[in-house]
């Protein structure tokens, strides 16, 4: 038997593409365009899987105006 612990997204080091969406009420289109972008700064590949690093995006978000 798996045994999977819910952690809180605030303890997450990475997030889902999903779970940063909810986490930041930016849609998942918007958050996959901005993954794509190069030199992302909050992007980590898990070999096709893209994951969102929480602390980077959070310094992210919190420069912009815009997004």
């Amino acid at each position: 038997m798996k045994y999977i612990e819910n952690v809180p997204i605030n303890l997450k080091v990475t997030l889902t593409i999903q779970e940063a969406a909810n986490y930041s009420n930016i849609g998942i289109n918007r958050l996959n365009t901005l993954l794509k972008t190069p030199n992302c700064p909050f992007v980590l590949f898990v070999g096709n899987k893209k994951l969102v690093k929480r602390k980077e995006f959070e310094e992210y978000i919190s420069k912009k105006l815009i997004i």
